[in-house]
């Protein structure tokens, strides 16, 4: 894994206004976040701002290497959202609830199956973030 600069990490977690890029958890609810390469380094993806994101441990953990997932409507292999080049709030929104991520396009639904960032736990976590007033966040 690449060195990230602590200038270049800070960078990072301002733009992304401290929550995960894909599901838009905030870093002060979870506290431990990541830095992700959008296209991994193991497919040449570079170490810079232009291909950084800031991720939660768990969109981290299951986007990992991958680039594609399957969109559950069409059930075709399509590109994960990329927060470098696309608009989060023209590909996910949130259920009545404020507790489940819905992908709006092909590329929204593949990450949030690919991204699992709907399993049980995280769900159950966002209702009591709901119930605080924590979230859901305001879409960027």
């Amino acid at each position: 894994m690449a060195y990230i600069s602590t200038a270049l990490r800070e960078q990072v977690i301002t733009r992304a206004k401290g929550r995960c890029e894909y599901c838009q958890t905030p870093q002060n609810i979870v506290i431990d976040m990541q830095i992700d390469h959008v296209i991994p380094e193991s497919a040449a993806g570079l170490t810079n701002g232009d291909n950084l994101c800031l991720a939660c441990v768990g969109c981290n953990q299951y986007k990992g290497d991958h680039q594609t997932g399957i969109d559950p409507q069409t059930n075709t292999t399509v590109p994960l959202f990329n927060p470098r080049l696309q608009s989060w709030a023209e590909h996910f929104t949130w259920d009545t609830t404020g507790t489940l991520l819905i992908g709006l396009t092909d590329s929204g639904r593949a990450t949030v199956e690919r991204l699992k960032t709907n399993r049980l736990i995280v769900v159950q976590a966002r209702e009591r973030w709901v119930k605080a007033g924590w979230h859901p966040p305001i879409s960027k």
